[in-house]
């Protein structure tokens, strides 16, 4: 009697269930179930399984964990399903005979339901399937339902009862068969990285639109996070700001700009990390204007150079900020040339009149524009072009880092996230500052990175999480704090921008206990290419690349291991904004400039950069290389930079940079004969500095480095010796 009931009310259940959550799905006309096939869904509530079993083929079979298949037994007779003991080594060989026999399988091989927000680890069973079937694999991407008061995030993000769901089928792939040089064992490791990598690939490609506007990412996020969740801290004004705040005060700021910029494709902004900038961006998303964000540390001629660059007719700015960083003799040679809006004038102007309208739109959730050259963002290279090269990143860029940041490393809006690397640097923008507003996670906002001993206090007494930095400021937070600054609260360390340093790395799990996760990306990619986590890491290396990305190594004359590195993803900007030529559009693959080793586990190793060789008497010799010799005769926290000059004699010679007043070339040479490294290695010259130049960006700087080294040529074009 109650399985007839139950099969009466199933159809009414199907049609409640799938309206109620509002449930879109795409791909299903394309999924073919005949023949060997296997369904893999990520696991986020437990509800997936049901919708699953709504939309699904009769004849697809679901595996179950038999406590689970015990628990729900009145409800697994009206689905096709095979119950497996996971403790049991069979089970494995009992879903491989299903699939060989023709059954189409749905097996969740995360195995449990995510805890984190993220994807959780995938078990090797699935690989073995793989690879002993031959099967096709489907990704599905089961987005929505951790929302669901059915997921285990509670606490962790805002959940609700029928928040909406997005259901999207991948084209199917196959796991080729392993090759007989490796182990079963390696075989299977392989096959599950590469199923891995695959689910998280169609996870993320589910979720990406052909054109999006980061104003309306802010909107999603206020609708799935809550409006009145604050958002954002603003250490300096003291002022803190929730969704709802943030989106009225960029709506009024829009419709004043509107006024102001008439006619302006681009506009420049010379902000520090404040509220304000963040709201100015958020104004100029909604208005379909591109911000190009310049770099206050590069000096006045760099800044006026990229205004050109840029071709802007206007500069957002602010007159505090001019005054403290010492920026007016910029703001002088742009009188004239350029329109000067200072925020304080802008603010002042916001009569009741632009507050209405601007609740008015708030109410409304008035969207912003999307199309070509309405959605992007200008940032400026650092390198040694005579003049500033604008890379020309749009928001699907931006958004597409962010979501591949997501699925590499689990983070949810119970994190918080130390906003000081500068946004005028991608990692500041992207990971620093649009990555936690975009994702519900508190954004604390402080000015400076070179304020050493205020970050530690800062993560201490507001219970960072989440903190980003270069080699250089991680390593001077690191002696400046007191042990309990990090220990207390941080989750993740993740280091960019530059190579992190052996010693850095070591002082933190000695002092800290904390593993520094150490990234690798370029502006041109948004930035982030490669990361480790704690899930995946691999010491010496930058970790695996993200989802979406692809990457070949082209063969380097000279170079006899690895090559120079290009890429591929949506994160790769649309290209660069060249001085007195204007926008050049970027190749299908990026070329990086950077020489790397992608090992077979798929780890990412940095060798150098493709310019920072010397070529001495014929053979190329890595000023990486170098500076990882020279390192171990300094003193801690002494650090030292290669550069390479020409030479009369040789072609080119090495100067090493240091600032340790006790190293000698001696007892480099030591060094290098207990280690067998040939003299080639040996530099020219140690010279001591008192410190190093570094940028704004954390790096260190050097061209100004290389041009120290040239303006202390005598005569004959001869490095005076050491």
């Amino acid at each position: 009697m109650f399985v007839t009931l139950v099969k009466l009310l199933l159809p009414c259940l199907r049609l409640f269930v799938l309206a109620a959550f509002k449930v879109r799905v795409t791909g299903l006309d394309k999924l073919n179930v005949m023949g060997k096939t296997v369904l893999i869904p990520n696991h986020v509530s437990l509800l997936d399984a049901m919708l699953l079993a709504f939309i699904l083929p009769k004849d697809a079979a679901f595996v179950v964990n038999t406590d689970i298949a015990k628990r729900f037994a009145w409800a697994l007779i009206f689905r096709a399903h095979i119950a497996v003991d996971p403790t049991n080594p069979y089970a494995v060989r009992k879903m491989l005979k299903a699939i060989q026999q023709g059954t189409p399988l749905v097996i969740f091989p995360e195995g449990r339901i995510t805890t984190t927000g993220g994807m959780m680890k995938i078990y090797g069973g699935i690989g073995y399937l793989a690879l002993r079937a031959q099967a096709r694999i489907v990704p599905v991407a089961i987005q929505g339902l951790e929302h669901s008061k059915f997921s285990y995030l509670k606490g962790k993000i805002k959940q609700r009862w029928f928040p909406p769901v997005k259901i999207a089928f991948g084209d199917a792939f196959q796991v080729p068969a392993g090759k007989e040089q490796f182990s079963k064992r390696v075989q299977k490791e392989q096959a599950t990285h590469a199923i891995r990598t695959q689910l998280l690939r169609h996870l993320l490609e589910s979720r990406l639109q052909p054109e999006m506007n980061l104003f309306n990412e802010l909107l999603g996020a206020a609708r799935k996070h809550g409006l009145s969740t604050v958002i954002c801290e603003d250490v300096m004004s003291q002022s803190s700001y929730t969704y709802r705040k943030l989106l009225q005060s960029s709506y009024t700021m829009t419709i004043r700009l509107q006024e102001l910029l008439q006619g302006h494709r681009r506009v420049a902004v010379l902000l520090p990390n404040a509220v304000g900038h963040v709201i100015t961006l958020f104004a100029l998303y909604r208005l379909g204007v591109t911000p190009a964000i310049l770099n206050y540390s590069a000096g006045r001629q760099a800044m006026l150079d990229a205004c050109e660059t840029a071709e802007v007719k206007s500069v957002i700015t602010s007159r505090m900020f001019i005054e403290k960083a010492g920026l007016s003799d910029f703001i002088s040679g742009v009188s004239g040339l350029i329109t000067v809006l200072y925020l304080e004038d802008v603010k002042e102007s916001l009569s009741v009149a632009y507050k209405v309208k601007g609740l008015i739109h708030f109410w409304l959730k008035k969207k912003g524009p999307v199309g070509p050259g309405l959605n992007e963002i200008v940032l400026f290279t650092s390198g040694s072009e005579s003049k500033p090269k604008g890379v020309v990143l749009t928001h699907r860029n931006v958004s597409a880092n962010i979501m591949q940041a997501k699925l590499a490393i689990a983070f949810n809006s119970s994190d918080r996230v130390l906003g000081s690397m500068p946004m005028f640097h991608s990692f500041g923008l992207t990971a620093g500052t649009m990555l936690p507003i975009l994702t519900g996670m508190k954004l604390v906002l402080y000015p400076n990175p070179l304020h050493y001993k205020v970050i530690p206090e800062l993560v201490y007494d507001r219970n960072i999480t989440i903190l980003f930095g270069t080699s250089t400021f991680l390593a001077a937070y690191g002696r400046s704090a007191h042990p309990y600054d990090f220990a207390h609260s941080l989750k993740y360390v993740v280091a960019g921008a530059e190579r992190l340093k052996d010693e850095v790395r070591q002082l933190w799990l000695d002092k800290f206990g904390i593993r520094i996760l150490e990234g690798y990306g370029t502006t041109e990619t948004s930035p982030v290419i490669s990361l480790n986590t704690p899930m995946y890491a691999k010491k010496g290396s930058v970790g695996q690349l993200l989802p979406g990305i692809d990457a070949i190594v082209e063969e380097v004359e000279g170079i006899s291991t690895g090559g120079h590195l290009l890429v591929r993803g949506a994160n790769v900007m649309s290209g660069y904004l060249i001085h007195s030529q204007g926008f050049m559009p970027s190749p299908e693959w990026y070329p990086t400039g950077d020489i790397v080793n992608l090992d077979e586990q798929g780890y990412l190793f940095i060798q150098a950069r493709l310019q920072s060789f010397a070529k001495i008497g014929g053979e190329k010799v890595s000023l990486t290389m170098v500076e990882g010799l020279v390192a171990p005769i300094l003193i801690a926290p002494a650090v030292c930079a290669a550069v390479q000059i020409p030479d009369r004699r040789k072609g080119e010679r090495i100067i090493v940079f240091h600032t340790s007043k006790t190293s000698s070339m001696e007892a480099l040479r030591d060094v290098m004969r207990k280690e067998g490294q040939p003299a080639i290695y040996l530099p020219s010259e140690l010279r001591y500095v008192e410190k190093l130049p570094i940028l704004g960006s954390g790096k260190i700087d050097y061209v100004t480095l290389k041009q120290w080294a040239l303006q202390e040529k005598n005569e004959d074009g001869e490095t005076p010796p050491a």
